[in-house]
């Protein structure tokens, strides 16, 4: 316990040394979510456009933070031989893919307080409220477990280099099929239904759900999750290798 407490301190304390990285977790959200409020580019549902993207920018910050920055760094990490080093300590793979979670956590709580205080501002109205929001702020946490075991279970099995492109091409591919800010009303009915059961299919329908319709979360969307969140980290923390 001791050893997993202090591996979670050391890696919210790394996290937030990383400014470049906070800056683009936060800059490049926050770019998309002006750019496409204020810009007819695509055509979106809704009478308000804001209120079809402030969820999925939502849902995309935790994916970019949980996915991609943390399989790069921990795969950067790895090929320095500075995981090498924990993996002689006490630590144990679980406790460090569980500190690396509570690490991006602290980065996703930012997130989601600049995001949401600037849609605030722009107009962005949540349909949903009370027990609703609580329902939404459980399911970025959940969510943020699903992205980062899988960005972990690439860390771990991949070079770096491999690994960095493997991150940037799996985020390009969900970001523009997943509901982010492309609506997927769009897209064949066979691929609207196999998207919720991706963790950001789902994620970005459930928040659509709740703070857009005012709706249920859907039990489809929960179980995805939910599976995805205890799946991932732990085929992680087995097949994770430190060399």
């Amino acid at each position: 316990m001791r050893a997993w407490q202090a591996q979670s301190a050391a890696e919210i304390r790394m996290t937030l040394k990383r400014g470049e990285t906070l800056l683009l977790t936060i800059g490049i959200p926050l770019m998309l979510l002006l750019f496409f409020s204020f810009t007819n580019f695509i055509t979106l549902p809704g009478a308000k456009r804001i209120t079809f993207l402030a969820p999925g920018i939502l849902a995309l910050c935790v994916m970019s933070t949980s996915l991609v920055s943390l399989s790069i760094s921990t795969g950067f990490d790895r090929s320095y031989g500075v995981l090498r080093r924990l993996f002689a300590t006490p630590l144990g793979t679980r406790s460090l893919v569980v500190s690396k979670i509570v690490g991006v956590l602290v980065v996703e709580l930012l997130q989601v307080f600049v995001i949401g205080g600037v849609a605030l501002l722009i107009g962005w109205r949540p349909a949903g409220h009370g027990a609703a929001l609580v329902d939404g702020a459980i399911a970025l946490v959940v969510a943020s477990m699903a992205f980062a075991g899988i960005g972990l279970l690439l860390a771990g099995s991949l070079k770096a280099e491999v690994n960095l492109a493997a991150a940037n091409g799996l985020y390009l591919v969900l970001l523009l099929v997943s509901g982010f800010v492309i609506p997927t009303t769009s897209f064949p009915e066979v691929l609207r239904h196999a998207l919720v059961f991706t963790p950001s299919g789902a994620l970005a329908n459930g928040l659509h759900n709740i703070f857009g319709s005012g709706v249920n979360f859907g039990w489809t969307n929960a179980l995805s999750l939910v599976v995805w969140a205890v799946a991932a980290p732990l085929l992680a923390s087995r097949a994770f290798n430190y060399e």
